[in-house]
Formats: C-alpha cells, sequence, structure tokens
C-alpha cells in the first residue's frame, strides 16, 4: 500500500504530464490502473528521425512503496528493437532506473529519459545482446529491423517492404508469425540462416 504522500505526490506528477507540453501533444501520456496509482500506464511516442517515428510505445509502470526514495520499474509492453530493452520481456537497462535514480525525479522524467533513450541508445551497456551487436556490426540493418518492429508492433505508418517479403515466406512455411519475425532480425534478414535456425 502507498502512503498518503507517495499517493498524493503521485496524483501530482500525474497532473504535471498531462499538462506538460509534451503531454498535451501526446508525445508523452500516463494513466493509472488502479486507485491507489501503484500501477499506472505509459505511453511514449517515437521520436522524430530515429527507426522509431510515428510508433506509439505503452509501458507499464509500477511504483513501489518507498517511491519517491526508489525508481518506479518500468518495462515496455510494446515490441521494440533497441539495444537497451529486451525484444523479449520489454526490460529496460537505463541507470535512472536503477542507481542513478533521485527522489527529486519525476514520472515526466522517466517517460523523457526512456524517449531520450530511444533517440541515443547506449549499445556498449546493452539489455539485449543480440540488437546491441547488430547496432555495432550493421547499423543498417539494425535501423531496418528497428523500422520493421516499429511498423508491426507500435503502429507506425512505415512499412519496411523487403522485411514484410522475408517473414511472409517463412509463414507460408508453416512458420508462426513472430517466430519468423525474431529469427529474421536476429540473422540480420539472411533468409537461408533463419531457416535453419527454426528448422535446426
Amino acid at each position: 500500500m502507498t502512503t498518503n504522500i507517495a499517493y498524493q505526490r503521485i496524483k501530482r506528477e500525474l497532473k504535471e504530464v498531462c499538462k506538460s507540453d509534451e503531454g498535451c501533444k501526446w508525445s508523452i501520456h500516463l494513466e493509472p490502473i488502479n486507485d491507489t496509482c501503484t500501477q499506472l500506464s505509459g505511453m511514449i511516442s517515437g521520436p522524430p528521425d530515429t527507426p522509431y517515428e510515428g510508433g506509439k510505445y505503452n509501458l507499464e509502470i509500477v511504483i513501489p512503496d518507498t517511491y519517491p526514495f526508489n525508481p518506479p520499474k518500468v518495462k515496455f509492453l510494446t515490441k521494440i528493437w533497441h539495444p537497451n530493452i529486451s525484444s523479449v520481456t520489454g526490460a529496460i537497462c537505463l541507470d535512472i532506473l536503477k542507481t542513478q535514480w533521485a527522489a527529486a525525479m519525476t514520472l515526466r522524467t522517466v517517460l523523457l529519459s526512456l524517449q531520450a533513450l530511444l533517440a541515443a541508445a547506449e549499445p556498449d551497456d546493452p539489455q539485449d545482446a543480440v540488437v546491441a551487436k547488430q547496432y555495432k556490426e550493421s547499423f543498417k540493418t539494425f535501423t531496418l529491423t528497428a523500422k520493421h518492429w516499429n511498423n508491426v508492433y507500435a503502429g507506425s505508418p512505415y512499412k519496411v517492404p523487403e522485411c514484410d517479403e522475408k517473414v511472409r515466406r517463412l509463414i507460408d512455411m508453416g512458420v508462426e508469425e513472430n517466430v519468423a519475425r525474431v529469427a529474421l532480425s536476429s540473422c540480420s534478414w539472411n533468409l537461408e540462416k533463419a531457416t535453419e535456425t527454426i528448422f535446426s
């Protein structure tokens, strides 16, 4: 159960997000899931000029009893291809959600920091080693993959036809869509390699 102080503070922070410039433009959004405000639903828009542009990313935010002295627990519910976010679980590697949290930070800080992370990945401190490797070895392939996931999972209007085509070819072989996408993404869209991975 959150203390009354924490509850009042969270309510104040929810208002802050709604009234902020970013909140008004629907670039970030936050709403409570339960009456005590310990579980929140968050949303951030993919920043412009990134592979995540045009996408909307939903977040699960759990506020601990010790808030604001400890950070909220946040994870991505929308699948994303990013070195610092697990493509499987949505877990995030971001210092302010761990050791660099300060009681003066707010939920708006968290949402804006996650948006900034989408614009500037830290591949040397990865949460997802496969994505980080691709980011460092073939940035072009990484960008293509991130754009494809952004279109499929986060609703961005920017399609990547060559990726769609390869996913379709594996589906035609009887492979489940998500399995096909993950295999192709992990194998840098090498159809032969992805097929081997799935059927080996």
